[in-house]
């Protein structure tokens, strides 16, 4: 049972249970009966701090409904359980949102009905190696144990962009791991796993947790040099960035690819309810910045820039307003 069905059930049985009036219970009349829920990510990722935040705002500031975060396997599956019905409301890589609207990629043949929100703060790509796996370049992580990411998510796939672009076969030329960030930290410390990529805000819970358990044990590796073969083959969509030191208190800032992010929807919300959604986002920016610094990094004027993804016509107007 979907989680969506689950929740529907529950309020059936409450209801019956209470005899209650359903014109008199909360969120009564309103889309999904009040009860919206947000497809995040792994549980030690930015999403899913982010997606916890923004499940708070909601049912503080958007009359009748309430709102929860729930963990995921990120991008691939979150746009496809918004465009099933499953979750009302998903944080996703640009990348991947490009590659579900237009039918390509992992979801080739099988155009996802998505619309955006919003764009939001910027996810770094991670190359995170073990210094005792004798990884010192990119080339070296030829047959090691490399965790590109849970299964379908947008880290997944970027990661084996980025191992293609370096000359090496994500699924031949290296042990690929599709670990949670969870289970891959957990690998990394145990001696598992050589290698690590993740895609996500800076800094990342886990990346951080990691490379504050063991010190001096672990490395980020640059990226950049990567860059010009993937916007040769994918466009624009990937960018150049850096990682702070400040992020992970590494000696240095570490050049790397970065990629947007969006929040997106199904086309069948109210119009209503998405200019109320957007507008929570800016309206309370500051007190979701306090969840995650990232939450304090998008701005309304860059927001409705999700192309090649359609603005929800209520976030939209909200926009437009001013």
């Amino acid at each position: 049972m979907t989680i969506r069905n689950l929740a529907l059930a529950l309020v059936a049985v409450l209801a019956v249970a209470g005899c209650a009036n359903p014109s008199q219970r909360p969120g009564a009349g309103l889309w999904h009966g009040g009860r919206l829920f947000i497809a995040t990510g792994n549980t030690t990722g930015v999403f899913y701090s982010l997606g916890g935040g923004y499940a708070d705002l909601i049912t503080k500031h958007v009359p009748g409904y309430e709102a929860r975060a729930e963990a995921t396997g990120a991008s691939g599956e979150n746009i496809q359980r918004v465009a099933s019905g499953d979750m009302d409301i998903a944080l996703t890589l640009a990348d991947t949102a490009a590659d579900a609207y237009a039918g390509k990629g992992a979801f080739d043949g099988k155009p996802q009905k998505v619309v955006a929100l919003a764009r939001i703060y910027k996810s770094y790509t991670h190359l995170v190696v073990r210094k005792a796996a004798g990884i010192t370049k990119f080339s070296d992580l030829r047959g090691k144990r490399v965790s590109t990411g849970s299964l379908g998510s947008g880290a997944d796939v970027l990661a084996g962009r980025i191992l293609s672009a370096g000359g090496l076969n994500p699924d031949a030329d290296v042990v690929r791991q599709r670990l949670s960030l969870p289970e891959t930290t957990k690998g990394m410390q145990n001696g598992t796993t050589d290698a690590l990529f993740f895609t996500g805000g800076l800094p990342t819970p886990g990346i951080a947790d990691l490379l504050g358990s063991q010190p001096n044990a672990y490395a980020i590796l640059p990226l950049n040099s990567l860059l010009q073969p993937l916007t040769a083959k994918y466009g624009a969509v990937y960018l150049g960035a850096k990682i702070p030191k400040s992020a992970y208190n590494t000696g240095a800032d570490i050049d790397t690819i970065a990629v947007g992010n969006f929040i997106v929807v199904s086309p069948d919300m109210p119009e209503q309810l998405a200019h109320d959604l957007a507008k929570v986002l800016f309206e309370y920016q500051q007190e979701l910045s306090r969840v995650h610094p990232e939450g304090g990094n998008f701005d309304k004027g860059t927001a409705p820039q999700t192309e090649p993804i359609p603005l929800h016509p209520g976030a939209a107007r909200y926009y437009s307003s001013g």
